[in-house]
Formats: C-alpha cells, sequence, structure tokens
C-alpha cells in the first residue's frame, strides 16, 4: 500500500523514484487550478530520502563494516619453512650425501583475547561508519526542507509582486483618466506608467524566482517542478507550539562509536601486550636418508617494549571520546532551546504584522486612494501608502521564511524525519 501510494505521487509529480516504499498517503494529492498536485513537506523529504543519490554509498559502508568485522575475526596463517645445511663448497664433494634438510610448520598461537578485541574494533569502526552516514542523510533532509522554505517564500513574494502589479495597473488607469481630464499633470502619467512598467519587471522577475526554487527542490528527487506548495504550509506556525525532542540519537551515536573503538583500541593493545608464542614442527632428512622429527618454539622478551604507551593513548582517547560526546549533547540544547524561542518569537511576529500592521495599511491605502480620486491626496501620498502595504507584507514572508528554515534546523537537532530513513523516530 505504501508502495503503491508513493508510486501514485511520483507519477503526478512527473519524478523517477527508487522503488523502496517510503511513506504513506491516505489520500489523493490535491491539484491547484492549474492541475498541479499540492506537494506537502512531509511528501518532499519522503520522495527525497527514497531517491538519495548516497544510498548506494551506505549500503557499500555496510557491507565494507561486515567484510571488516570477518577479516579481523581469522586467525594468524601459518608458515612453512625450508633450511638446508652442509651445503658443499664448489668442488666440495657429492652434494646429496652430506647436506641436511628440515622442513617445518610454524604457528604464531594468540594470547590475551586478540582475535576477540580486533572482531570488536571492526565492527566498532563500521558502527561508525554507518553513524556518520546516517547523519549525512539527515543533513540532507535539512537542506530539503530548508529548499522547500525557500520555495514556499517564494511563491510568497511572486503573490505580492502580482498584488503590485494589479495596484500599479489599477492606478495607472486612475491616473491617466485624471491627466486626460486635466486634472493631473502630464508628468504624473509618465511616473504611474513607469512604476506600472516595474511592478511587471518585478512580477516576472519573482516567476522566475518562484520557478526556480520548485526546480531547486525538486532535483533533490529528480523530478519535475510542475507542483504547487499551497499558502497553507506557509501560514502554519504551529510547530513553535511543539515541545522539541532530545538531540538526535543518530549524531548520538557517532559519539557512541568513538567511544567503543576507543574502548576496544585499549582490549586490542593490551592483548598485544601479552605475548605470543610461536610453536613449530618439523621433519629433518639427514645423511644416508635418515629422517627426525623436529620441535621447536619461541616467545618474544619483553625486555623494552609492554605496549604501555599504546593502551595508554587508547585510554586516553576513550576519555576524550566521553567528554566530547557530553560537550556536544550540551551544544546541541543549547542551540534547540534558542531555535525554540526563535520560532516563538517569529511566530508572534508574523501573527501580529497580520491581525496588526496589515489592516491598518490596507485600510490606510483604501482611504488614500479613495480621497485621491476626490483630490484630496497627491500622487506620491498613493504611493507611499501602497509602499507600506507592500513592505509590511513582504516584511511577513522574510519573518515567516525565517520561522521556516529555524525549524528544518530543530528538526535536524532533533532528528524529527528520522523515520523516514528507516530508523528510530525521536521522541
Amino acid at each position: 500500500m505504501r508502495a503503491a501510494a508513493v508510486s501514485a505521487l511520483a507519477l503526478a509529480l512527473g519524478a523517477s523514484l527508487a522503488p523502496a516504499p517510503v511513506f504513506a498517503q491516505a489520500a489523493p494529492v490535491p491539484a491547484d487550478v492549474n492541475g498541479y498536485p499540492q506537494l506537502s513537506l512531509r511528501e518532499a523529504l519522503s520522495l527525497s530520502a527514497a531517491s538519495d543519490p548516497a544510498l548506494a554509498g551506505v549500503e557499500a559502508r555496510r557491507r565494507a563494516a561486515g567484510a571488516g568485522v570477518r577479516q579481523a575475526d581469522v586467525r594468524p596463517n601459518p608458515n612453512v619453512g625450508l633450511m638446508v645445511e652442509n651445503l658443499p663448497t664448489l668442488g666440495g664433494g657429492d652434494i646429496l650425501g652430506r647436506t641436511e634438510t628440515t622442513l617445518t610448520y610454524e604457528q604464531r598461537l594468540e594470547r590475551g583475547g586478540d582475535r576477540p578485541a580486533r572482531t570488536a574494533l571492526a565492527r566498532a569502526e563500521g558502527d561508525l561508519l554507518l553513524a556518520d552516514a546516517r547523519a549525512a542523510q539527515l543533513d540532507r533532509l535539512e537542506l530539503v526542507q530548508t529548499a522547500w522554505a525557500e520555495a514556499l517564500a517564494s511563491e510568497a513574494l511572486l503573490e505580492i509582486a502580482r498584488e503590485r502589479l494589479n495596484l500599479a495597473e489599477a492606478f495607472q488607469s486612475e491616473v491617466s483618466r485624471r491627466v486626460n481630464a486635466a486634472r493631473d499633470p502630464l508628468f504624473a502619467g509618465a511616473r504611474a506608467e513607469a512604476e506600472l512598467a516595474q511592478a511587471q519587471i518585478d512580477f516576472d522577475q519573482a516567476e522566475v524566482g518562484a520557478r526556480m526554487a520548485r526546480v531547486n527542490l525538486a532535483k533533490f528527487w529528480f523530478g519535475r517542478s510542475e507542483f504547487t506548495l499551497g499558502a497553507d504550509a506557509f501560514e502554519d506556525t504551529s510547530a513553535s507550539r511543539r515541545e522539541a525532542g532530545p538531540v538526535a540519537q543518530i549524531d548520538l551515536a557517532a559519539f557512541d562509536a568513538r567511544r567503543l573503538i576507543a574502548d576496544a583500541q585499549v582490549r586490542v593493545e593490551q592483548a598485544r601486550a601479552v605475548p605470543d608464542p610461536t610453536v613449530s614442527l618439523g621433519v629433518r632428512h639427514i645423511w644416508d636418508n635418515e629422517v627426525a622429527l623436529v620441535f621447536g618454539g619461541s616467545m618474544p622478551l619483553q625486555r623494552y617494549d609492554r605496549n604501555e604507551g599504546a593502551i595508554a593513548r587508547a585510554q586516553a582517547e576513550g576519555v576524550a571520546a566521553q567528554a566530547d560526546r557530553r560537550a556536544f549533547e550540551i551544544e546541541r540544547e543549547r542551540e534547540i532551546l534558542r531555535l525554540q524561542v526563535q520560532l516563538a518569537a517569529k511566530a508572534s511576529e508574523a501573527r501580529r504584522i497580520a491581525e496588526e500592521t496589515l489592516p491598518q495599511a490596507e485600510r490606510a491605502v483604501t482611504l488614500v486612494r479613495e480621497g485621491f480620486g476626490r483630490g484630496g491626496f497627491t500622487y506620491n501620498d498613493v504611493m507611499s501608502a501602497q509602499t507600506a502595504l507592500l513592505q509590511a507584507r513582504a516584511r511577513r514572508v522574510s519573518i515567516l521564511q525565517a520561522f521556516h528554515t529555524d525549524r528544518a534546523r530543530l528538526d535536524r537537532l532533533t532528528g524529527a524525519h528520522a523515520d523516514l530513513l528507516g530508523l528510530e523516530t525521536q521522541p
């Protein structure tokens, strides 16, 4: 069911997706007046997660980690030796009748837990590779969410540019009527036409900007940009009222893996401090075709090197890994708190502009234009009132874009979208 839902959305957006199911969709994707499907943030993140080009690298790292564990779990190879003694000098007689030949088989015996320690180290190194790869996937989702916010803002700016163009057209018609009636000088008509031309240019640029923002967003899943995002998503500031979760466990997993690597490295170095004996068994061929069995062995003497420095270094790295994890948690928790305050402040400012500033600015435009029609206000008064209204709306768009950008950062720090990667969702 989930795979079918993803396929339906991919067809609606004209995108090519990976076959893996990534999210469920209960209802058909709504379309705007142009027939374009409406894309939510969750759908954009799901499409991007399914089409992440780094997935192949993550899978390769997973296989590499497994291969590293298997390699660490093998025993040392034995040695086969051949020794020939009593070789005669040149012209010294029968070479076969006087030489002694010894064939030996040697095996180093690991003591102190070398192989389990190596295996644990390889497993921890594999965990670190995967944790870093998953953190990179969350970083990419943050980029997608930021691009989604930029696309929302570009569509809102396009609406402002469209409103400015409509106001400029209506005002230019009114000024032309007054100029033709000799109620205003000719330069007033020229200024109105210049304002209309500039409004048209700004609208064209805003239209290009909105299209490019959608293209940039769609590139995250190699899809087409024929979709709409909807104004409701841009106006939604409910994230400021939700309690943020703790630091993303994916980020902490990388620090945990580094600590496990340090602990495993300590065990490896401690195992290396235990000398490994080498035993040998062989046969010796002596003169007159006699054969003897030989046995031997060797043991390193720990006269100078007891591997104490390597053990101390690994232990210090373990302490450093724990300290780094704690410092990371404190810094991220501070950043999460700051973002929560920022979200609340921006949501409040956007709400107040919508409820207090914009109604007054719209009323001022209405009054000034009515007064201009009666001859009570000048052209500059009308332009100032319209400019103030448009600036207030542009200010609100800027605040909302900053709100959604901060939300993207907060979602990244708390791992809010980790479930899209097949990982455990943060509380």
